[in-house]
């Protein structure tokens, strides 16, 4: 928001230990000062909850929850720690549909992790946990977002999945008349079918070069999303189904833990 990250209870801390202090009628105006702030963010995973060029000020140890339930997060990360102390390789399921689909694939249940919408921080946490590698099982419309960069998936937080889709299409070589009609579609899963479509006319196979764009820019910005933020190198892959639980697509690191993990 670009407003200072000074946490409600944080006011009223300051609030309740500064009034004592005033009489009737009195008004001051309070500087907080964080010294070396802006470097000692870097040692922090704040910037994947939005936070940057400095430091939080919650008042407590507990985590700012913007956009989410109470204590999700908190019941995600203690559920990855968990399972990180029996398995080094696990896998984030985007969307409520992955869980059955990735266990009908032979996934084991006890390497899943419900991900909802806080990707970025899970995905800190992967590293801070250093394990070997995390796949990505996403539904496309959500997981989408993820080659564009945006690592917290919330609608209200930021969308992009068009420009994200069609951009990929243009420097591919879709024909312009496509991309336009991709860029100009309701959902993705419509962009999905218009693209195939056009492999029927064709007799191409622009869904297998589009998709499989998006999976290695999903699995490049998510391994540097957790070196930039954990200082902790993780493999990444990903695996991406449409609304009928149809698999799009595998990347090659994808498909490496898949048979990993599944053997």
């Amino acid at each position: 928001t670009g407003e200072a990250a000074v946490y409600a209870y944080a006011r009223r801390l300051l609030r309740s230990n500064l009034e004592r202090y005033l009489t009737a009628g009195d008004r001051i105006r309070v500087t907080v000062i964080l010294p070396e702030g802006r470097s000692l963010a870097q040692r922090t995973s704040n910037a994947a909850f939005g936070i940057v060029e400095g430091l939080s000020l919650l008042g407590t140890t507990g985590v700012s929850q913007p956009l989410s339930a109470p204590g999700q997060l908190n019941a995600y990360r203690e559920e990855l720690q968990a399972k990180s102390r029996t398995f080094d390789e696990l896998v984030f399921c985007i969307g409520e549909n992955g869980l059955d689909l990735a266990q009908k694939m032979g996934i084991s249940p006890d390497r899943q992790i419900k991900v909802a919408n806080w990707i970025g921080p899970l995905l800190v946490e992967a590293g801070l946990q250093k394990l070997k590698s995390i796949l990505l099982f996403g539904y496309h419309g959500k997981a989408i977002k993820l080659a564009g960069g945006i690592f917290h998936t919330h609608h209200h937080l930021a969308d992009g999945r068009a420009e994200i889709l069609t951009a990929h299409c243009a420097s591919l070589g879709v024909p312009s008349s496509v991309v336009g009609e991709i860029f100009a579609s309701g959902t993705t899963q419509e962009a999905l079918e218009r693209l195939r479509k056009l492999d029927a006319d064709t007799n191409g196979d622009w869904v297998g070069r589009v998709y499989g764009s998006l999976a290695a820019t999903i699995d490049r910005r998510a391994r540097a999303y957790i070196q930039k933020h954990s200082n902790i190198k993780v493999e990444v892959g990903s695996i991406l189904f449409d609304r009928q639980r149809q698999i799009i697509v595998k990347s090659d690191m994808g498909v490496q833990i898949v048979d990993r993990i599944c053997s």
